[in-house]
């Protein structure tokens, strides 16, 4: 499968060339969503799959996701695996006649549409007449979000629903890329707005006012609509990378279920998942739900249900949805690292000034100040510097907590840089 990236049918052909050469039998699924073509590895028996996608980076970016028989994201010691197959010298090339036909996989997104609304009370929201702006970034939301919506008898007002054309925007739903999704809610007076990347994984909500909601809590009032209707007490546990608010602890803590954190990476999160049996997971970095009885990976069309049937069971907006869970407030910061070892001597400088408070080595350093307030600083997986997140009840604290952690980390270079 793919997103509508124009590079994506060049890396499409070469990807189904490779595979037939070598006598596998490729299954072609075209433009769908990410979590479509998880559904679609695991249900259909395959031995694996491939998604062509950059996912929220720039329209100049093409990548391939590499997913297992079980529909899960290869994780780091069977991306090793593969890596050494490919780096063997031995190709296997089969002969011509043993080349098989490319065949299509069908239905691919309608399957998923059901597993979803088997999931949910549909006639509870067609019967809340909700009217919603989706921000498509002309990715694969641009062909699935407008029919699946108006399946549940939503009114919708599309933005950036070409599929041919380029991104709209900044792909990353970020709230500094929304404002014509916040302008459009306000002007047609819609109930909700969503906002997708362009594979389709990611989800930011906008309030019925047109204000974002960020990534970091656009997953929260789905967390406490889950969390409240599942009956396993106790015993239920709840899964969220290190970069995830707070917030989800709070709203976990008073439903009674364990927290349990993972490093970044849906890998990471669904692992744990698995290894918890867990009710739920969040990238709230990423804005990325995982819900494993609907689907076992992050997927914003389950996420914008769960959002209408939580409206339409509480009879609220979102701006009083957003208003009854626990708030806490976040600031980034980045210092630049000339090399993966500096800033790993950075990163162990800065856990050896805050030994006392007993730092998380989960994924990079995360300091836990108080009850509220804490900063996360570890290594970018795609720039050469350290970025830094600090969290805590008021802006001006978590303000101070990054700009605090941010100038430790660039004295811990000066220091190594006269040491050597």
């Amino acid at each position: 499968g793919r997103d509508p990236r124009r590079s994506g049918s060049l890396f499409e052909h070469a990807v189904i060339a490779g595979l037939t050469s070598v006598g596998v039998q490729v299954l072609r699924a075209g433009i769908v969503p990410t979590p479509s073509l998880q559904m679609a590895v695991h249900d259909s028996g395959a031995a694996g799959g491939i998604m062509i996608t950059a996912s929220h980076n720039p329209v100049e970016w093409n990548a391939l996701k590499f997913i297992g028989p079980d529909g899960f994201f290869l994780d780091e010691r069977d991306l090793e695996a593969l890596l050494d197959i490919y780096n063997q010298p031995d190709l296997n090339y089969v002969t011509e006649q043993d080349f098989r036909p490319v065949r299509r996989a069908e239905h691919v997104f309608r399957r998923h549409q059901e597993r979803i609304f088997a999931a949910i009370d549909v006639e509870a929201v067609r019967a809340a007449h909700f009217k919603v702006a989706v921000d498509c970034c002309n990715g694969v939301g641009a062909l699935y979000s407008r029919p699946f919506l108006e399946a549940m008898g939503v009114e919708v007002i599309p933005l950036f629903d070409s599929p041919d054309e380029a991104f709209g925007r900044p792909p990353e739903p970020l709230a500094r890329n929304l404002g014509a999704l916040s302008e459009t809610v306000r002007r047609e007076h819609c109930d909700v707005g969503f906002a997708q990347d362009p594979d389709g994984d990611r989800i930011a909500v906008i309030t019925e006012t047109g204000r974002p909601a960020g990534v970091q809590y656009s997953l929260l009032p789905m967390v406490e609509h889950l969390l409240s209707r599942q009956a396993r007490g106790k015993h239920a546990v709840a899964v969220a990378n290190v970069q995830t608010t707070r917030a989800f602890d709070l709203i976990a803590e008073k439903h009674g279920c364990r927290v349990v954190r993972t490093p970044v990476g849906e890998v990471n999160v669904t692992a744990a998942l698995r290894a918890h049996d867990a009710v739920l997971g969040i990238e709230g970095s990423s804005g990325g739900l995982i819900v494993p009885s609907i689907l076992p990976c992050r997927d914003s069309f389950s996420a914008m249900a769960l959002m209408l049937e939580m409206m339409a069971f509480r009879h609220l907006s979102p701006e009083q949805i957003f208003d009854s869970l626990p708030r806490l407030f976040s600031a980034e910061r980045k210092v630049e690292c000339p090399s993966a070892q500096t800033a790993v001597d950075r990163l162990r400088s800065l856990a050896a000034e805050y030994a006392a408070k007993h730092p998380d080595f989960t994924d990079g350093v995360r300091i836990d100040f108080d009850a509220s307030s804490w900063v996360l600083a570890r290594s970018s997986n795609t720039e050469p510097l350290l970025r830094i997140l600090a969290e805590a009840e008021t802006p001006e604290k978590a303000e101070t907590l990054a700009d605090g952690i941010s100038e430790k980390l660039k004295k811990a270079g000066r220091s190594g840089s006269k040491n050597v």
